[in-house]
């Protein structure tokens, strides 16, 4: 599904006016009129004494138009508007004189004082019709004290749009947001619409088409998409009746240590069924028989280790040997934090192979790359994939990781933007960029896949993905949505608590199966 940020918003409104004669007070007025009539449809029995509380811009205007189709159709309807009528322009002050001229009454609030008494009386239901998809500083002052008393009313509220304070690019709450039950947006979702935390102030969301010019979007070529089951499922690809394994990938993954067998255990099982032709560890030798004997289909490399982690110093002997046989690596889940780590990590980045491959970095791999420099990254020969959650994200950025969930969005643009990798920031709604500005949101998973092990499986998944040969940005969307995929169909058959990694990775042959039916 098509995402738009605010300023493709723009832009679909200018063309379609300018280009195709598509007349402003037109798309204003279909606007309204779709959000009384989704009100109407989704809470009729709220429609009885609808509050629109408007601000000044076409956000507004579009709201008093919605009051009066309520009016005309027999349902009660007022507004506050957050200033004065006098400042009102354009298609704004037109939508208000009609609304007036209908019946309407409306109150003006333009200061915190006044705007207790107007939202005094208290409604069966609220139109949020202040801020728009432009919306870009921090809300204050009267429209801020108008957000929390709408809020505090706890009654039906439909945004116009995008839920007032959230920011349409990213998802971010700007100091204050409306909680809203339905959220009606035109043409196209927005980025807030389905990032968080913004997506949690969005309620349901309704798209409706009130006639932007279809070759519009074709000329504005937005990057944005919701990832949804026919985003992705063209890119699993059909596998000939003559295929064998040298087909389809041999990533390796270079991971684990004392304690943490179990994390290359998962990420080699994921990869192995994701469809990886071939899956070889390469792990420390003091846990490598527990890893042999974890997984019957897994071949395994010996490398030096010190106290149970991989020798920074030593290792890189035998795995340059080894990476010249794979063409992909995932390096990272498992591996601990130490200086050897952050030796071994510098190595694969900068003087593993004189050969491009893609490498995809999680887990402790992340944080050896924080303490080297983030930036580091654009050393490296071939395509470099991140795999960062919030936590390590914030490391990598040298942020906390308040921030990061604040503003995923921007968050996982900005590691695209430093490291030149595709960056996927895991969580609920995983966000992907890539540094040539496209970005995705994922909709597949749900709250049983905070338990331990399930990164790692993800790495697994994409990791085969990039030794089949797919574009970074191409795995990631994929990888990410079928994790999730399959979570869900665990989740559906066993309940949404209590399910494990490895429940999730036996369940991909399933789900790979289902998404291309």
């Amino acid at each position: 599904m098509i995402l738009l940020n605010a300023a493709e918003s723009r832009q679909l409104d200018r063309i379609s006016q300018e280009k195709y004669g598509i007349s402003s007070y037109l798309l204003m007025t279909r606007a309204g009129e779709a959000v009384a009539d989704a009100l109407v449809e989704r809470f009729p029995e709220a429609a009885a004494d609808v509050l629109v509380v408007a601000g000044r811009g076409n956000n507004g205007g579009d709201g008093f138009v919605a009051a009066r189709r309520l009016i005309r159709d027999g349902f009660g309807a007022r507004a506050v508007l957050l200033g004065r009528a006098a400042d009102l322009k354009g298609d704004a002050a037109r939508a208000y004189a009609e609304f007036r001229a209908s019946g309407g009454k409306a109150i003006e609030a333009s200061g915190e004082s006044s705007l207790e008494a107007a939202l005094g009386k208290r409604p069966s239901a609220v139109i949020d019709a202040i801020f728009g998809t432009g919306l870009n500083a921090e809300v204050k002052d009267g429209p801020r004290r108008a957000i929390e008393i709408v809020n505090s009313f706890g009654l039906p509220v439909i945004a116009v749009d995008i839920a007032s304070g959230v920011n349409s690019d990213t998802g971010a709450v700007m100091g204050a947001a409306i909680r809203a039950s339905l959220t009606v947006t035109f043409g196209f979702a927005k980025f807030g619409h389905v990032s968080y935390p913004g997506a949690g102030q969005s309620g349901e969301l309704r798209i409706v088409d009130i006639g932007f010019a279809a070759r519009a979007i074709e000329e504005i070529a937005p990057r944005g998409r919701f990832l949804e089951r026919d985003d992705v499922r063209h890119l699993i690809r059909a596998r000939p009746a003559n295929s064998h394994k040298g087909m389809y990938g041999h990533p390796l993954v270079i991971a684990g240590g004392r304690g943490k067998s179990g994390a290359v255990l998962l990420a080699s099982r994921a990869a192995l069924r994701a469809g990886a032709g071939l899956v070889t560890a390469a792990v420390p030798e003091s846990i490598q028989p527990i890893v042999a004997a974890g997984q019957a289909e897994l071949m395994t490399e010996p490398i030096a280790d010190r106290d149970g982690h991989f020798d920074g110093a030593h290792a890189p002997d035998t795995l340059k040997i080894i990476i010249e046989g794979m063409n992909a690596l995932i390096v990272g889940p498992g591996m601990g934090v130490s200086d050897d780590t952050r030796r071994l990590v510098e190595w694969l980045i900068s003087d593993a192979s004189e050969r491009e491959r893609p490498m995809l970095i999680d887990a402790d791999g992340l944080n050896a790359l924080a303490a080297i420099g983030c930036e580091a990254a654009r050393r490296a020969r071939g395509p470099v994939v991140l795999t960062p959650h919030p936590g390590e994200a914030a490391r990598l950025l040298g942020v906390t990781p308040a921030i990061i969930n604040d503003d995923r969005v921007s968050a996982a643009r900005n590691l695209a933007e430093r490291t030149g990798a595709s960056v996927l920031i895991k969580g609920a709604r995983s966000v992907i960029a890539s540094p040539d500005g496209d970005l995705y949101i994922n909709s597949t998973g749900n709250p049983g896949m905070g338990t331990p092990g399930i990164g790692d499986a993800l790495s697994g998944i994409v990791g085969a993905l990039l030794g089949q040969k797919m574009r970074p940005m191409d795995a990631l969307a994929l990888g990410v949505f079928l994790h999730g995929y399959a979570a869900d169909r665990v989740a559906a058959r066993m309940g949404r608590v209590g399910y494990i990694a490895g429940d999730l990775i036996d369940e991909l042959p399933a789900a790979l199966e289902a998404l291309t039916r």
